[in-house]
């Protein structure tokens, strides 16, 4: 993987929008393909790592994992192991991710109008 030169004029003009423009702000933190359709479906309770891989059965293994790890780190999502064997973990929303479910639910109800050609 290459090197990010931080001093670079990119990454400056990223950060300057990070900090000043919310909406870059929220789609650093969900954007992407994946990362909405994770929170919407954590929006209806605690899933195990299985349960998530069945509901969105066209995202691979590796791109769930990776996504879950990236929404943990980002304080969107809990990860809580048991320590039993098998292990047993469970993902749920943080208090930030269950502020971004009206944000998911507004994106979904646009889906549901747009779909029915409401919008045209």
């Amino acid at each position: 993987m290459t090197a990010i030169k931080e001093s670079s004029t990119i990454q400056q003009n990223k950060r300057y929008a990070l900090d000043k423009c919310p909406v870059t702000y929220v789609m650093e933190k969900i954007g992407g393909y994946w990362k909405p359709i994770i929170l919407y479906q954590l929006s209806n309770g605690d899933k195990r790592y299985s349960e998530l891989k069945r509901a969105i059965p066209a995202m691979t293994e590796k791109v769930l994992i990776q996504h879950l790890k990236q929404l943990e780190a980002d304080g969107l999502v809990i990860r809580t192991a048991k320590p039993v064997v098998p292990p047993h973990v469970t993902y749920k929303l943080s208090k930030a991710g269950t502020g971004l479910i009206p944000v998911i639910a507004a994106l979904a109800d646009w889906a549901f109008l747009d779909m029915k050609g409401e919008y045209t």
